[in-house]
C-alpha cells in the first residue's frame, strides 16, 4: 500500500501512514509521485498558523509519472495526448468557478472554496492520497494537469513548485517592468529567487537581492537570480541595509519586492523604493501580526503599493511554460535538497531553519 506523510495534530512530527491503493476515477488520475516538494507554508501548517482540517494528507507541490488515467482524461490542459508513463505535474487548487471571487471578481486566486492538495484535504476522507508528500497521489477530475517540457526534469521543475506559479501572479501579471529597471527583492527563499528571476527575464538591468542567511545569497549570486546582494548577517538592522543599498542605487528601486514573509519588511521597502515606485507585497501568506508603517512616505513618494495572493492553476500553466526559459539561463537544480520520504520531518526542519533554500522528498519507488 502506498505511504503517504500525514500531518494529525499540530506542533508535532508528521507521520507515514498507508493507505489502499484507490480506484482512478472518471476524469482523474493516478501519479506516481517522483518529487513532492517543501516550502515555508508546510512549515506554517505544521505549527498550526493557518486553519485547516486534520489530519491533513501533506504535500502541495509535486511532479511524477502518470499510473492510470481515469475514463475521459486523455490530454493534459494544453490538449497534449496524456498516456502512462508520462512526465506530468498538476495545479494543487482547483476553484470553485462559482462563487462571487470566481465568477463577479474573476479572481479564483480568491475562491473562498477552492480544494487545495495537501492543505484542505484530510487524510481520512477517500480516496485518502490528497498530498504529494507520497508514493502516489489521487488527482480529482478538474486537477489541471499539465506535461512536463523533455527539456526540463523533475529536480528542475520543483524546485520552484509554488514559487513559481505565486511570482508569476505578482511579478510577471501585476508589475511594470521596464528594461533598465532597478528591481529590489527582499527574501532569499524560493519565492525571492523566482521573483528575481523573472525580474531579470522581463528586462530588469540590476536586480538586487536583500536576505538571508549567508548560505542562501551565495546560491542566488551562484545561479543569476540576482546582479547583487546585500546580505543580512553583514547588515543586521534597516537603517544598514538602507544605507548599503543607496551606495548601490542612490535614488532607490523602481520595484520593490517583498517576498521575505517579515511583517518589518513592508516598512523597508517603502523606504528603499524611489519616488513614484512601484511596491509589491507577495511574501505575507501566513499572518504574523501587525507592523508600524509610516503612510506619509506612501503618500509623499507617490507610491503604487498593492498585494498578491499565491496563485491560480493559469498561473501554473505559465509557471511550466516558463520553465525552459528558467532552466536555460539558471541552474535551478542546484538549489534542490532531496530526502527520502521516510525523512520528512529532518527535511521539514531543514527548511525551518533556513539550512537549505529549498527541500523536496524523493518516495524510495520513483525515478525520473
Amino acid at each position: 500500500m502506498p505511504k503517504l506523510a500525514v500531518l494529525t495534530e499540530f506542533n508535532t512530527s508528521v507521520e507515514l501512514q498507508e493507505f489502499p491503493m484507490p480506484e482512478v476515477e472518471p476524469g482523474g488520475a493516478l501519479v506516481d509521485v517522483a518529487l513532492g516538494g517543501i516550502c515555508g507554508t508546510d512549515v506554517h501548517l505544521r505549527t498550526g498558523h493557518l486553519s485547516v482540517p486534520l489530519p491533513i494528507a501533506m504535500g502541495h507541490e509535486g511532479v511524477g509519472r502518470i499510473r492510470a488515467l481515469g475514463k475521459g482524461l486523455d490530454t493534459d490542459v494544453e490538449g497534449e495526448p496524456l498516456a502512462v508513463g508520462d512526465r506530468v505535474v498538476w495545479a494543487n487548487n482547483i476553484p470553485c468557478g462559482t462563487c462571487y471571487e470566481c465568477l463577479v471578481l474573476r479572481e479564483p486566486t480568491l475562491c473562498q472554496n477552492r480544494k487545495i492538495y495537501g492543505i484542505n484535504r484530510t487524510a481520512t476522507n477517500e480516496p485518502h492520497l490528497q498530498g504529494g508528500w507520497a508514493e502516489t497521489i489521487s488527482l480529482e477530475a478538474g486537477t489541471t494537469i499539465i506535461k512536463l517540457p523533455d527539456t526540463v526534469s523533475f529536480e528542475e521543475a520543483i524546485t520552484l513548485g509554488c514559487a513559481g506559479p505565486t511570482a508569476i501572479h505578482g511579478v510577471v501579471e501585476n508589475l511594470s517592468i521596464e528594461p533598465g529597471s532597478v528591481v529590489a527583492v527582499q527574501g532569499a527563499g524560493p519565492v525571492g529567487l523566482a521573483s528575481a528571476m523573472y525580474a531579470k527575464a522581463m528586462g530588469a538591468a540590476q536586480v538586487i537581492l536583500l536576505g538571508g542567511p549567508s548560505s542562501r545569497i551565495e546560491v542566488a549570486l551562484k545561479i543569476g537570480a540576482a546582479d547583487v546582494a546585500i546580505d543580512m548577517d553583514t547588515y543586521p538592522s534597516a537603517e544598514e541595509r538602507l544605507a548599503a543599498f543607496q551606495e548601490i542605487a542612490p535614488r532607490g528601486a523602481d520595484i520593490v519586492i517583498e517576498c521575505a514573509g517579515v511583517p518589518s519588511a513592508v516598512a523597508e521597502a517603502i523606504d528603499l523604493a524611489r519616488p513614484n515606485a512601484q511596491v509589491l507585497v507577495l511574501g505575507q501568506y501566513t499572518d504574523h501580526g501587525p507592523t508600524a508603517i509610516n503612510p506619509h512616505k506612501i503618500t509623499k513618494k507617490q507610491l503604487k503599493m498593492f498585494g498578491s495572493w499565491g496563485f491560480s492553476p493559469a498561473h501554473y500553466v505559465k509557471y511550466i511554460k516558463s520553465l525552459p526559459h528558467l532552466v536555460k539561463n539558471h541552474d535551478l537544480a542546484s538549489i534542490l535538497s532531496t530526502y527520502d520520504l521516510e525523512n520528512v520531518n529532518d527535511a521539514l526542519n531543514d527548511v525551518a531553519s533556513g539550512r537549505v533554500t529549498k527541500a523536496a522528498l524523493r518516495p524510495q519507488t520513483s525515478t525520473d
